[in-house]
């Protein structure tokens, strides 16, 4: 069992790493003019986010400098923006995972209220984190522990550590049929203690799509939550997830999503709890060469009877990159 001091060391200097490593490499990065206009309505900001060389037809003047784009970051780099331009540039929504690939460090905090006692719950971090372009077919996400802090009696504590393997299956970007199709992994690992922490393993197998309708688009994601282990206690749940929003000149995405969850088995069988959550995310404003900021916000209302809680106010904060 991990205690409160040495997971928030280790969850601070875990942090401190990231950032150094992102504003170093965003310094070391030069932008492409051809992939800029390939993602020139990335997602929450990737537009203008590229690397490699400077296009066919000034190859030969980058000669000199061909050996200082064949490192391992830059080649990186490169997969991601070649992931990028292979798909359309869809904004990330503020509940629904989001139906694309992405490179990105998102830190998402919600306040919701408790079903009894009037009392609000705080979730700092919301299971959101590093994630990575590795390939252009896979995206891998890291999450840290969220803290949760509660003005009931239930003590605060970190939830657990959880984790996202994306694959692209089929995609075309904007102009080309502009759709993504694709199976994700998720899964979380029981380093929380409980209530903040669910106490077991559990695996999430989804399926996403996506499809672009001009200046609309709509991602929807079906899966399922399976314990590796209480599933007697917990269940097992189908989670269905849409969010349509529309972009406004390329910044500004005003949504509307609907979260599902149905519950099989456990001491919520039967159950079925589902939200609507309007949202807006802005941005992306540039910060340091492929570094780009945006935010979002939105609030999660309860339209069923059963719910665990109710008007969830969600802020996330992105760093594409």
């Amino acid at each position: 069992m991990f205690s409160l001091a040495s997971v928030a060391k280790d969850t601070a200097a875990w942090t401190i790493r990231l950032t150094i490593v992102l504003l170093l490499g965003s310094g070391a990065f030069i932008q492409s003019p051809r992939v800029m206009a390939q993602t020139a309505d990335a997602d929450a900001g990737s537009s203008a986010i590229s690397s490699g060389s400077e296009g066919d037809s000034q190859s030969g003047s980058n000669a000199a400098a061909g050996s200082n784009q064949n490192d391992w970051v830059h080649a990186w780099m490169r997969k991601a923006d070649e992931a990028r331009a292979s798909q359309p540039h869809f904004v990330s929504p503020i509940v629904t995972t989001h139906v694309m690939l992405v490179q990105q460090y998102r830190f998402d905090m919600s306040w919701q209220q408790d079903p009894i006692g009037g009392t609000v719950t705080s979730n700092y971090g919301a299971s959101h984190g590093l994630e990575i372009i590795p390939t252009s077919r896979l995206e891998v996400g890291l999450f840290q522990p969220p803290f949760l802090a509660h003005q009931s009696s239930v003590p605060d504590g970190f939830g657990d550590f959880s984790f996202q393997i994306k694959y692209r299956a089929l995609s075309a970007p904007e102009g080309r049929g502009d759709y993504f199709v694709g199976f994700f992994l998720a899964g979380s690992l029981p380093t929380g203690t409980p209530p903040n922490g669910v106490g077991h393993t559990l695996l999430s197998p989804t399926f996403a799509a996506a499809k672009g309708i001009g200046p609309w688009d709509i991602q929807s994601t079906i899966g399922a939550s399976l314990p590796a282990s209480g599933a007697n206690i917990l269940g097992r749940t189908i989670v269905f997830n849409t969010a349509v929003d529309y972009k406004v000149k390329g910044k500004l995405w005003p949504m509307l999503e609907q979260n599902s969850t149905f519950w099989s088995g456990g001491v919520l069988d039967g159950k079925k709890e589902v939200f609507l959550t309007p949202g807006l995310v802005i941005g992306g404003f540039p910060v340091a060469e492929r570094l780009h900021l945006s935010f979002g916000a939105g609030v999660q209302i309860a339209v069923t009877q059963f719910h665990q809680y109710n008007h969830r106010w969600i802020v996330s904060v992105r760093f594409p990159f």
